[in-house]
């Protein structure tokens, strides 16, 4: 089996990295490092976070926008008079201003349409117009533009991760405790206001003698993994002060994993225009999880 193994591995290129000759010894550390090289992937794409570069909350009626001053929204990549955001009847329907020049959705023939929010689909519309874009976000009935610009100063002076050493100890097989009906959850976040998310029970487990236990939650209504929003005795210290985040697959046999070399930093550590959940005090861990991403070095908060 472990010469299977290897043989499966040394064909297998991901995010640049080759792994050859991996022996079974060697296969879990291997698999965080391929994990780790795809999360760097993920948040240094041009559309990842940190080629955010800024969050405006829509006020009802129109709201223009384009480079010019004088616009409702100011974005420097964009033409001085891009086009409108129109806020109505809870539904935003954005305009090209004549002249102007946008992909919407998929289109480069559209010169108006309603675009979807990130409450409604897992993929919002998209309006690009060269290496920039925005799309609507709602967070409790408000709506924002999140706007994207792959020249963000943030993704050009990435400074890397940091990271814990792997230690396969923090692959932690937790006991799963379900909620018999699910629960609500009530999570606090960076602006102030509370998310309610479902919660279908607690994973429960030991370390060094003494019992610990977590809520994961459903991050959306047909999420396929269960999302874990913690702190521990690190927060704040050698990882980011509002906790970490860990995605787990769905329990099976009376068990989840809960992987904690996969721990990495909320997009609020990257950028200030992310709207992140922060750790709920059900998921504060009296216990120092030294695995996973530390703390952004690069963070100014």
């Amino acid at each position: 089996m472990a010469l299977l193994f290897a043989a499966a591995l040394a064909a297998m290129t991901t995010s640049g990295i080759v792994l050859e000759n991996v022996s079974a010894e060697d296969r879990y550390p291997a698999e965080i490092k391929i994990w780790r090289a795809e999360r760097v992937e993920r948040l240094t794409s041009g559309t990842g976070w940190l080629s955010l570069v800024g969050l405006h909350w829509l006020k009802d009626g129109d709201n223009s926008i384009g480079s010019a001053k004088d616009n409702d929204i100011v974005i420097a990549a964009a033409e001085p008079k891009l086009g409108t955001a129109t806020l109505a009847g809870g539904k935003v329907t954005f305009t090209l201003h004549e002249g102007s020049v946008a992909v919407i959705g998929n289109s480069d023939r559209q010169r108006s349409a309603v675009l979807q929010d990130d409450a409604a689909t897992d993929r919002p519309t998209q309006v690009a117009f060269g290496v920039a874009s925005f799309l609507v976000i709602d967070r409790n009935g408000k709506k924002a533009l999140r706007v994207r610009d792959a020249n963000a100063p943030t993704r050009k002076n990435f400074l890397g991760l940091d990271y814990f050493d792997i230690a396969e100890k923090w692959r932690v097989e937790a006991k799963w405790e379900a909620f018999d009906p699910p629960k609500t959850l009530e999570v606090p976040t960076v602006l102030g206001t509370v998310e309610k998310y479902q919660v279908p029970g607690k994973a429960v487990f030991e370390r060094d003698g003494k019992r610990y236990e977590v809520q994961p939650v459903f991050e959306t209504a047909g999420a396929k993994q269960l999302f874990l929003i913690f702190a521990d005795k690190t927060t704040g210290k050698e990882t980011y002060g509002a906790g970490r985040f860990l995605y787990a697959d769905l329990p099976k046999d009376g068990k989840i994993v809960l992987d904690f070399n996969k721990a990495y930093n909320p997009p609020c550590a990257f950028t200030p225009y992310a709207t992140c959940p922060l750790a709920p005090p059900e998921n504060r861990l009296n216990l120092r999880v030294d695995a996973g991403e530390k703390k952004y070095k690069g963070s100014t908060h």
